[in-house]
């Protein structure tokens, strides 16, 4: 497996211990992603207004090896929130990280939550 793919994990909501502080929910942009850093991660963070959810995924494409991801056309797939990779188009489920084509392996995905007005996003270190 390639290392760099390796540094991200999916982190369920109650693995976190550590609420990432990210920026003021009006820093999103509505219906569009956002990457943040964190430690040496980069993390796509999407504002899904029509959903009224926040969603949190690596920012690193599986198949290009490139951080585009916050980049990428949200939208739906049969009920199913989801990114598009705007190199590749592939589509990932940004509830559980699954491919939605099918022929990649899952992207990570990390629990956000809003508080105070400022976005956050759980780690499990």
């Amino acid at each position: 497996m390639d290392t760099i793919l390796n540094k991200y994990s999916t982190v369920k909501e109650s693995d976190v211990k550590v609420w990432f502080k990210t920026a003021e929910v009006n820093k999103f942009a509505k219906n569009g992603g956002v990457c943040v850093k964190y430690k040496d991660l980069q993390i796509a963070v999407f504002n899904f207004e029509r959903r009224n959810k926040w969603y949190a995924c690596q920012n690193l494409s599986p198949e290009k090896k490139e951080n585009v991801l916050s980049r990428g056309m949200i939208g739906d797939d049969k009920g199913i929130p989801k990114v598009a990779c705007p190199l590749h188009k592939k589509t990932f489920s940004l509830e559980t990280g699954e491919n939605l084509n099918g022929d990649l392996a899952p992207i990570a995905t990390y629990p956000v939550k809003i508080e105070g007005n400022f976005v956050y996003i759980g780690f499990s270190e």
